[in-house]
């Protein structure tokens, strides 16, 4: 099964209204996806959450023609290569990002030609893994207790929350949506990376008096000896990783004792093979690994299925904030139910893109984005 060409695909979505969050109001979503086809006929897909400039120059510029011809399914070699030929100016940021989406297609096609679903494959028993509602982002009390139950509702089990807003408006959100979820669901807080050492232990008791189920990047991903400290202060699992890059950075974070829960994400770590390298080296660790998934449909698949291969995988996060790149893009859309996510018995991912989301959203040039705060990326916006 020989690769012929990879296409890029670059979305762009505009929220009417927008969303408030610590990064100030979220005016709009981008991700980027690539498919890559082979010689047969056959087709992966993959995904990258990413600055789609640079993932166009890496893709199309580097990678695609050091790939035609090469065997698709040879994953492991490949991704040896890709990174040789980034890791001058890679190995973290958006040339392992970009890679990963390459890769994340490659484990599709391997699947497809081995004609199993991918899950099955690496060695899971089951074709679903938890999920969480990701949302819960910064509104009044009532609001969010209303939108908590909702996810309930959907199917969901397990949620996240922002916080890192203020002392008072955090500690009457976590207690607005626990009194709305029971002591029945889980309860997940991410820090939103606003918090010092002392600010982070104070709000972890009352995380723990309200039974949260971890805290997630209290601090910026730099500031390892906060995390170190704060982990050895408190009971509450710590978590973090949505922005690592690579085993490396995984391994750095283990090292040093920071967390007890990893987060790779296929989208943005390296692919489905990284994800793979951090659940082995969790595991090894006595630690549990649950991927982080905010661009698409397509990392969140990706991410599910190294998951429900892997008995130290918690969970995965599905983005509930009205993203049309998560709800409308496959054909077949995300099925939650009692808290677990299906996955196809299709072979390979088992996803099929849905063609009128991406004439929809299609951005014609990835170099000339619109103003805007995208989440995590802001173009000639302002981002608290």
């Amino acid at each position: 099964m020989k690769i012929d060409h990879i296409e890029t695909i670059h979305l762009r979505y505009e929220y009417d209204d927008g969303f408030t969050y610590a990064g100030g109001v979220c005016t709009g979503r981008l991700t980027s996806l690539v498919r890559v086809f082979t010689e047969e006929g056959a087709v992966g897909l993959g995904s990258v959450y990413s600055h789609p400039g640079l993932v166009e120059l890496v893709v199309k510029q580097q990678l695609e023609p050091a790939l035609i011809g090469e065997e698709a399914t040879d994953v492991e070699r490949l991704w040896d290569k890709m990174y040789g030929l980034t890791r001058w100016y890679g190995r973290k940021g958006a040339a392992m990002s970009a890679l990963g989406a390459i890769d994340i297609a490659l484990w599709d096609l391997a699947a497809q030609a081995k004609g199993e679903p991918l899950w099955r494959m690496l060695g899971g028993e089951a074709g679903q893994c938890p999920a969480y509602a990701s949302g819960l982002l910064w509104k009044p009390p009532e609001e969010l207790a209303e939108e908590a139950a909702a996810h309930i509702e959907a199917g969901f089990r397990r949620m996240k929350m922002r916080l890192g807003h203020n002392d008072d408006s955090d500690a009457a959100a976590v207690r607005a949506v626990r009194g709305a979820i029971g002591d029945d669901h889980d309860l997940l807080v991410d820090g939103s990376m606003r918090y010092d050492v002392e600010s982070a232990r104070r709000l972890a008791e009352l995380l723990e008096e309200n039974r949260v189920f971890w805290f997630e990047e209290p601090f910026p991903p730099e500031d390892l000896d906060a995390f170190v400290t704060l982990r050895d202060s408190i009971s509450l699992p710590v978590a973090a990783g949505e922005n690592e890059f690579g085993l490396q950075g995984f391994r750095e974070l283990v090292r040093v004792g920071a967390v007890d829960v990893l987060q790779p994400d296929a989208s943005r770590a390296g692919g489905i093979s990284e994800v793979l390298r951090v659940a082995r080296l969790a595991e090894e660790a006595g630690l549990r690994f649950a991927p982080h998934s905010w661009c698409d449909a397509v990392a969140i698949i990706a991410n599910a299925h190294v998951v429900a291969s892997r008995s130290n995988g918690v969970t995965v996060e599905v983005d509930r904030t009205g993203n049309p790149f998560v709800e409308e893009l496959l054909t077949e859309p995300l099925c939650v139910t009692d808290g677990m996510l299906r996955l196809s018995d299709d072979p390979g991912l088992g996803i099929t893109l849905n063609e009128d989301v991406l004439a929809r959203y299609r951005l014609p040039d990835p170099f000339d984005i619109p103003d805007g705060v995208y989440s995590d990326m802001v173009f000639n916006g302002r981002a608290t």
